[in-house]
Protein backbone atom coordinates (compact mmCIF):
# COMPACT_ATOMS: atom_id res chain seq x y z
CA UNK A 1 0.00 0.00 0.00
CA UNK A 2 1.36 3.39 -1.01
CA UNK A 3 1.28 6.45 1.24
CA UNK A 4 0.02 9.75 -0.14
CA UNK A 5 -0.71 13.23 1.21
CA UNK A 6 -3.76 15.43 0.79
CA UNK A 7 -4.44 18.92 2.13
CA UNK A 8 -7.49 21.04 1.44
CA UNK A 9 -5.94 22.79 3.51
CA UNK A 10 -7.86 24.39 6.39
CA UNK A 11 -6.39 27.09 8.65
CA UNK A 12 -8.00 29.07 11.49
CA UNK A 13 -9.00 32.71 11.15
CA UNK A 14 -6.27 35.14 12.10
CA UNK A 15 -3.24 33.36 10.66
CA UNK A 16 -1.24 35.30 8.08
CA UNK A 17 -1.85 34.05 4.54
CA UNK A 18 1.86 34.00 3.69
CA UNK A 19 2.56 32.02 6.86
CA UNK A 20 0.03 29.29 6.08
CA UNK A 21 1.29 29.04 2.51
CA UNK A 22 4.83 28.49 3.82
CA UNK A 23 3.54 25.84 6.22
CA UNK A 24 1.61 24.04 3.50
CA UNK A 25 4.70 24.05 1.27
CA UNK A 26 6.85 22.72 4.12
CA UNK A 27 4.45 19.81 4.60
CA UNK A 28 4.82 18.75 0.96
CA UNK A 29 8.61 19.08 1.09
CA UNK A 30 8.60 16.87 4.19
CA UNK A 31 6.33 14.35 2.48
CA UNK A 32 8.78 14.21 -0.42
CA UNK A 33 11.72 13.58 1.94
CA UNK A 34 9.77 10.82 3.70
CA UNK A 35 8.96 9.01 0.46
CA UNK A 36 5.25 9.79 0.14
CA UNK A 37 4.07 8.80 -3.34
CA UNK A 38 2.05 11.93 -4.13
CA UNK A 39 0.69 15.16 -2.67
CA UNK A 40 -2.82 16.41 -3.53
CA UNK A 41 -3.58 20.09 -2.86
CA UNK A 42 -7.10 21.51 -2.90
CA UNK A 43 -8.26 24.91 -4.07
CA UNK A 44 -11.04 27.39 -3.33
CA UNK A 45 -11.48 30.98 -4.42
CA UNK A 46 -13.61 32.35 -1.59
CA UNK A 47 -12.87 30.36 1.57
CA UNK A 48 -11.07 32.10 4.44
CA UNK A 49 -9.93 28.79 5.93
CA UNK A 50 -9.14 26.83 2.74
CA UNK A 51 -7.02 29.57 1.24
CA UNK A 52 -5.12 28.06 -1.68
CA UNK A 53 -6.89 29.58 -4.68
CA UNK A 54 -5.12 27.67 -7.46
CA UNK A 55 -3.50 24.33 -6.71
CA UNK A 56 -1.40 24.29 -9.89
CA UNK A 57 0.22 27.65 -9.07
CA UNK A 58 0.92 26.46 -5.53
CA UNK A 59 2.43 23.18 -6.72
CA UNK A 60 4.62 24.96 -9.27
CA UNK A 61 6.51 26.57 -6.39
CA UNK A 62 7.35 23.06 -5.15
CA UNK A 63 8.86 21.70 -8.36
CA UNK A 64 12.43 22.81 -7.49
CA UNK A 65 11.97 21.98 -3.78
CA UNK A 66 11.02 18.31 -4.26
CA UNK A 67 12.64 15.36 -6.00
CA UNK A 68 10.34 12.39 -6.47
CA UNK A 69 6.87 13.07 -5.10
CA UNK A 70 4.03 13.30 -7.65
CA UNK A 71 2.41 16.74 -7.52
CA UNK A 72 -1.35 16.50 -7.76
CA UNK A 73 -4.12 19.05 -8.04
CA UNK A 74 -6.65 18.06 -5.47
CA UNK A 75 -8.60 19.22 -7.31
CA UNK A 76 -8.67 21.53 -10.31
CA UNK A 77 -12.25 22.82 -10.24
CA UNK A 78 -13.25 22.54 -13.88
CA UNK A 79 -16.28 24.83 -13.68
CA UNK A 80 -13.98 27.73 -12.74
CA UNK A 81 -12.08 28.20 -16.02
CA UNK A 82 -12.19 27.41 -19.70
CA UNK A 83 -11.02 23.83 -20.33
CA UNK A 84 -8.48 25.04 -22.92
CA UNK A 85 -6.68 26.85 -20.10
CA UNK A 86 -6.65 23.70 -17.98
CA UNK A 87 -5.27 21.69 -20.89
CA UNK A 88 -2.42 24.04 -21.77
CA UNK A 89 -1.41 25.01 -18.22
CA UNK A 90 -1.47 21.40 -17.02
CA UNK A 91 0.62 20.30 -19.99
CA UNK A 92 3.24 22.97 -19.26
CA UNK A 93 3.28 22.01 -15.58
CA UNK A 94 3.88 18.37 -16.53
CA UNK A 95 7.02 19.44 -18.40
CA UNK A 96 8.16 21.79 -15.63
CA UNK A 97 7.86 18.98 -13.09
CA UNK A 98 9.58 16.34 -15.18
CA UNK A 99 6.37 14.35 -15.63
CA UNK A 100 5.25 14.45 -12.02
CA UNK A 101 1.77 15.88 -12.58
CA UNK A 102 -1.36 14.08 -11.43
CA UNK A 103 -4.41 16.00 -12.60
CA UNK A 104 -7.11 15.83 -9.94
CA UNK A 105 -10.45 17.11 -11.24
CA UNK A 106 -13.87 17.99 -9.84
CA UNK A 107 -16.80 20.27 -10.69
CA UNK A 108 -16.13 22.70 -7.82
CA UNK A 109 -18.47 22.31 -4.88
CA UNK A 110 -18.32 25.61 -2.95
CA UNK A 111 -21.36 27.78 -3.75
CA UNK A 112 -19.55 31.04 -2.91
CA UNK A 113 -16.89 30.19 -5.50
CA UNK A 114 -19.64 29.71 -8.08
CA UNK A 115 -21.31 32.97 -7.08
CA UNK A 116 -18.15 35.06 -7.39
CA UNK A 117 -17.70 33.68 -10.91
CA UNK A 118 -21.32 34.29 -11.85
CA UNK A 119 -22.17 30.61 -12.34
CA UNK A 120 -24.21 29.91 -9.19
CA UNK A 121 -27.22 28.97 -11.28
CA UNK A 122 -25.25 26.75 -13.68
CA UNK A 123 -25.16 22.95 -13.57
CA UNK A 124 -21.53 22.59 -12.48
CA UNK A 125 -21.59 18.82 -12.94
CA UNK A 126 -22.53 19.35 -16.58
CA UNK A 127 -19.78 21.95 -16.94
CA UNK A 128 -17.37 19.41 -15.46
CA UNK A 129 -18.28 16.69 -17.94
CA UNK A 130 -18.06 19.05 -20.90
CA UNK A 131 -14.67 20.36 -19.76
CA UNK A 132 -13.24 16.86 -19.36
CA UNK A 133 -14.21 15.99 -22.94
CA UNK A 134 -12.48 19.10 -24.29
CA UNK A 135 -9.26 18.61 -22.28
CA UNK A 136 -8.86 15.02 -23.41
CA UNK A 137 -9.55 15.88 -27.05
CA UNK A 138 -7.01 18.73 -26.99
CA UNK A 139 -4.36 16.32 -25.71
CA UNK A 140 -5.23 13.71 -28.35
CA UNK A 141 -5.57 15.71 -31.57
CA UNK A 142 -3.07 17.25 -33.93
CA UNK A 143 -3.51 20.88 -34.99
CA UNK A 144 -5.43 22.63 -36.34
CA UNK A 145 -8.07 21.97 -33.73
CA UNK A 146 -11.75 22.07 -34.57
CA UNK A 147 -13.51 20.57 -31.56
CA UNK A 148 -17.27 21.05 -31.63
CA UNK A 149 -18.80 18.16 -29.69
CA UNK A 150 -22.60 17.66 -29.76
CA UNK A 151 -24.22 19.26 -26.72
CA UNK A 152 -20.95 20.74 -25.43
CA UNK A 153 -20.98 24.50 -24.83
CA UNK A 154 -17.22 24.75 -25.40
CA UNK A 155 -16.04 25.03 -28.99
CA UNK A 156 -12.26 24.92 -29.39
CA UNK A 157 -10.73 25.76 -32.75
CA UNK A 158 -7.57 27.18 -34.28
CA UNK A 159 -8.69 26.34 -37.83
CA UNK A 160 -8.67 29.98 -38.94
CA UNK A 161 -5.34 31.02 -37.42
CA UNK A 162 -3.26 27.83 -37.57
CA UNK A 163 0.08 28.26 -39.31
CA UNK A 164 2.58 25.46 -38.92
CA UNK A 165 5.41 27.51 -40.43
CA UNK A 166 4.89 30.29 -37.88
CA UNK A 167 4.17 27.77 -35.12
CA UNK A 168 0.86 29.27 -34.05
CA UNK A 169 -2.48 27.64 -33.37
CA UNK A 170 -0.69 24.72 -31.71
CA UNK A 171 -1.28 23.41 -28.17
CA UNK A 172 1.55 21.69 -26.31
CA UNK A 173 0.92 18.21 -25.01
CA UNK A 174 1.88 16.85 -21.57
CA UNK A 175 5.22 15.14 -21.09
CA UNK A 176 3.50 11.98 -19.86
CA UNK A 177 1.96 10.08 -22.74
CA UNK A 178 -0.75 9.47 -23.63
CA UNK A 179 -1.67 11.72 -20.69
CA UNK A 180 -1.00 12.22 -16.96
CA UNK A 181 -2.95 10.18 -14.45
CA UNK A 182 -6.36 11.74 -13.83
CA UNK A 183 -7.92 11.39 -10.37
CA UNK A 184 -11.42 12.29 -9.23
CA UNK A 185 -12.29 12.95 -5.59
CA UNK A 186 -15.37 11.02 -4.46
CA UNK A 187 -17.43 12.59 -1.68
CA UNK A 188 -20.83 10.88 -2.00
CA UNK A 189 -21.97 7.41 -0.92
CA UNK A 190 -22.85 5.12 -3.86
CA UNK A 191 -21.42 7.74 -6.24
CA UNK A 192 -22.45 7.16 -9.85
CA UNK A 193 -19.57 9.37 -10.90
CA UNK A 194 -17.23 6.54 -9.95
CA UNK A 195 -18.81 4.39 -12.65
CA UNK A 196 -17.84 7.02 -15.22
CA UNK A 197 -14.32 7.19 -13.74
CA UNK A 198 -13.87 3.47 -14.28
CA UNK A 199 -15.10 3.67 -17.86
CA UNK A 200 -12.67 6.50 -18.69
CA UNK A 201 -9.69 5.13 -16.74
CA UNK A 202 -9.75 7.96 -14.20
CA UNK A 203 -8.80 6.87 -10.69
CA UNK A 204 -10.95 7.49 -7.58
CA UNK A 205 -9.83 9.16 -4.36
CA UNK A 206 -12.41 8.61 -1.60
CA UNK A 207 -12.72 11.56 0.77
CA UNK A 208 -11.36 11.44 4.31
CA UNK A 209 -14.63 12.72 5.84
CA UNK A 210 -16.74 9.76 4.71
CA UNK A 211 -17.80 6.98 7.06
CA UNK A 212 -16.09 3.65 6.23
CA UNK A 213 -19.33 2.03 5.13
CA UNK A 214 -19.87 4.83 2.57
CA UNK A 215 -16.27 4.56 1.35
CA UNK A 216 -16.86 0.84 0.74
CA UNK A 217 -19.63 1.68 -1.77
CA UNK A 218 -17.16 3.28 -4.18
CA UNK A 219 -15.19 0.26 -5.31
CA UNK A 220 -18.11 -1.79 -6.72
CA UNK A 221 -19.14 1.20 -8.82
CA UNK A 222 -15.59 1.64 -10.10
CA UNK A 223 -15.47 -2.04 -11.05
CA UNK A 224 -18.80 -1.64 -12.85
CA UNK A 225 -17.35 1.19 -14.92
CA UNK A 226 -14.22 -0.80 -15.79
CA UNK A 227 -16.23 -3.85 -16.78
CA UNK A 228 -18.52 -1.75 -18.97
CA UNK A 229 -15.59 -1.09 -21.32
CA UNK A 230 -13.87 -4.46 -20.85
CA UNK A 231 -10.92 -2.91 -19.00
CA UNK A 232 -8.89 -4.72 -16.31
CA UNK A 233 -9.44 -3.69 -12.70
CA UNK A 234 -6.60 -3.06 -10.23
CA UNK A 235 -7.09 -2.16 -6.56
CA UNK A 236 -3.86 -0.13 -6.82
CA UNK A 237 -5.92 2.51 -8.68
CA UNK A 238 -8.06 3.26 -5.62
CA UNK A 239 -6.92 5.90 -3.14
CA UNK A 240 -8.63 6.47 0.19
CA UNK A 241 -7.95 9.54 2.32
CA UNK A 242 -8.06 9.32 6.12
CA UNK A 243 -7.50 11.80 8.91
CA UNK A 244 -4.58 10.40 10.92
CA UNK A 245 -2.48 11.54 13.86
CA UNK A 246 0.43 9.46 15.15
CA UNK A 247 2.39 10.13 18.35
CA UNK A 248 4.80 8.11 20.45
CA UNK A 249 2.55 8.65 23.48
CA UNK A 250 -1.09 7.50 23.44
CA UNK A 251 -2.25 10.32 25.71
CA UNK A 252 -0.69 12.94 23.42
CA UNK A 253 -2.34 11.28 20.43
CA UNK A 254 -5.78 11.43 22.05
CA UNK A 255 -5.33 15.02 23.21
CA UNK A 256 -3.99 16.49 19.96
CA UNK A 257 -6.02 14.22 17.70
CA UNK A 258 -9.43 14.68 19.32
CA UNK A 259 -9.94 16.02 22.83
CA UNK A 260 -8.12 19.33 23.21
CA UNK A 261 -10.11 22.45 22.38
CA UNK A 262 -7.17 23.65 20.24
CA UNK A 263 -6.79 20.36 18.38
CA UNK A 264 -6.50 21.00 14.62
CA UNK A 265 -8.50 17.82 14.11
CA UNK A 266 -11.31 19.21 16.24
CA UNK A 267 -11.15 22.50 14.34
CA UNK A 268 -11.21 20.74 10.96
CA UNK A 269 -14.20 18.53 11.70
CA UNK A 270 -16.04 21.35 13.44
CA UNK A 271 -15.80 23.37 10.24
CA UNK A 272 -16.62 20.39 8.00
CA UNK A 273 -19.65 19.56 10.12
CA UNK A 274 -20.91 23.15 9.85
CA UNK A 275 -20.30 23.24 6.08
CA UNK A 276 -22.04 19.97 5.38
CA UNK A 277 -24.98 20.94 7.58
CA UNK A 278 -25.31 24.20 5.62
CA UNK A 279 -25.07 22.35 2.29
CA UNK A 280 -27.64 19.75 3.35
CA UNK A 281 -25.07 16.93 3.21
CA UNK A 282 -25.02 15.89 6.85
CA UNK A 283 -25.75 12.31 5.79
CA UNK A 284 -22.04 11.92 4.98
CA UNK A 285 -21.40 11.70 8.73
CA UNK A 286 -24.34 9.45 9.59
CA UNK A 287 -24.08 5.77 10.44
CA UNK A 288 -27.38 5.24 8.66
CA UNK A 289 -29.22 7.54 6.26
CA UNK A 290 -32.30 7.45 8.51
CA UNK A 291 -30.48 8.71 11.60
CA UNK A 292 -31.79 12.03 12.95
CA UNK A 293 -29.52 15.01 12.36
CA UNK A 294 -28.99 15.59 16.08
CA UNK A 295 -27.27 12.19 16.33
CA UNK A 296 -24.33 13.67 14.43
CA UNK A 297 -22.22 15.36 17.10
CA UNK A 298 -18.66 16.65 16.78
CA UNK A 299 -17.35 14.18 19.36
CA UNK A 300 -18.90 11.25 17.53
CA UNK A 301 -17.53 12.43 14.20
CA UNK A 302 -14.06 12.69 15.72
CA UNK A 303 -14.36 9.18 17.18
CA UNK A 304 -15.55 7.81 13.84
CA UNK A 305 -13.18 9.55 11.45
CA UNK A 306 -9.91 10.36 13.21
CA UNK A 307 -7.37 7.54 13.38
CA UNK A 308 -5.17 8.53 16.31
CA UNK A 309 -2.72 6.69 18.52
CA UNK A 310 0.77 5.26 18.76
CA UNK A 311 2.35 3.73 15.64
CA UNK A 312 1.25 0.23 16.68
CA UNK A 313 -2.30 1.39 17.39
CA UNK A 314 -2.60 3.38 14.16
CA UNK A 315 -1.33 0.43 12.12
CA UNK A 316 -4.00 -1.76 13.74
CA UNK A 317 -6.69 0.84 13.01
CA UNK A 318 -5.62 1.19 9.37
CA UNK A 319 -5.77 -2.58 8.91
CA UNK A 320 -9.19 -2.71 10.59
CA UNK A 321 -10.38 0.05 8.26
CA UNK A 322 -9.08 -1.94 5.27
CA UNK A 323 -11.15 -4.90 6.46
CA UNK A 324 -14.24 -2.68 6.18
CA UNK A 325 -13.48 -1.24 2.74
CA UNK A 326 -11.61 -4.02 1.00
CA UNK A 327 -8.18 -3.72 -0.61
CA UNK A 328 -7.02 -0.36 -1.94
CA UNK A 329 -3.76 0.94 -3.36
CA UNK A 330 -3.00 4.11 -1.43
CA UNK A 331 -3.73 5.53 1.99
CA UNK A 332 -3.80 9.31 1.63
CA UNK A 333 -2.81 11.14 4.82
CA UNK A 334 -4.92 14.28 5.35
CA UNK A 335 -2.82 17.31 6.22
CA UNK A 336 -4.21 19.88 8.66
CA UNK A 337 -3.09 23.15 10.23
CA UNK A 338 0.16 22.80 12.21
CA UNK A 339 -1.03 24.00 15.62
CA UNK A 340 2.04 22.27 17.04
CA UNK A 341 4.61 22.02 14.22
CA UNK A 342 6.76 19.49 16.08
CA UNK A 343 3.83 17.13 16.63
CA UNK A 344 2.60 17.62 13.06
CA UNK A 345 6.00 16.77 11.56
CA UNK A 346 6.50 13.85 13.92
CA UNK A 347 3.12 12.40 12.96
CA UNK A 348 4.06 12.39 9.27
CA UNK A 349 7.44 10.87 10.05
CA UNK A 350 5.97 8.11 12.23
CA UNK A 351 3.34 7.42 9.59
CA UNK A 352 5.99 6.88 6.91
CA UNK A 353 8.67 5.13 8.94
CA UNK A 354 6.72 3.05 11.45
CA UNK A 355 3.02 2.73 10.58
CA UNK A 356 3.20 1.93 6.87
CA UNK A 357 5.94 -0.72 7.18
CA UNK A 358 3.74 -2.51 9.76
CA UNK A 359 0.67 -2.20 7.55
CA UNK A 360 2.43 -3.55 4.48
CA UNK A 361 4.09 -6.36 6.41
CA UNK A 362 0.64 -7.45 7.61
CA UNK A 363 -0.76 -7.25 4.06
CA UNK A 364 2.13 -9.34 2.74
CA UNK A 365 1.66 -11.94 5.45
CA UNK A 366 -1.91 -12.39 4.23
CA UNK A 367 -0.72 -12.96 0.69
CA UNK A 368 -1.88 -9.67 -0.83
CA UNK A 369 0.25 -7.74 -3.29
CA UNK A 370 1.66 -4.44 -2.06
CA UNK A 371 1.82 -1.59 -4.61
CA UNK A 372 5.17 0.17 -4.79
CA UNK A 373 5.61 3.44 -2.89
CA UNK A 374 6.29 4.78 0.57
CA UNK A 375 6.26 2.15 3.28
CA UNK A 376 6.23 -0.73 0.82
Amino acid sequence: MRLGYFAMPMHPKGREWAETLREDREAVVLADRLGFHDAFIGEHLTDRHENITNSLIFLATLVPETDQIKLATGTTNLSHQHPALVAVHSAMFDHLSGGRLILGVSPGALPSDAEVLGILGEDRNQLFGEAVDIILRMWELDPPYDIDLPGNRFTVTTATTYDDELGVGIVGRPLQQPRPEIVGTVVAPFSKGVVAMGARDFHPLSANFLQPQWVATHWPNYVQGKESVGAPVASADWRIARTVFVAEDAAVAERYGRADANSPYRFYYGKMLAKMRALGRLALFKHDKDEPDDAVTLDRVLDDLVIAGTPDSVAEQVLAFREQTGDFGELVYAGLDWVDPDLARQSMELMATKVMPQVNAAIRSNGSAVPSGAGA
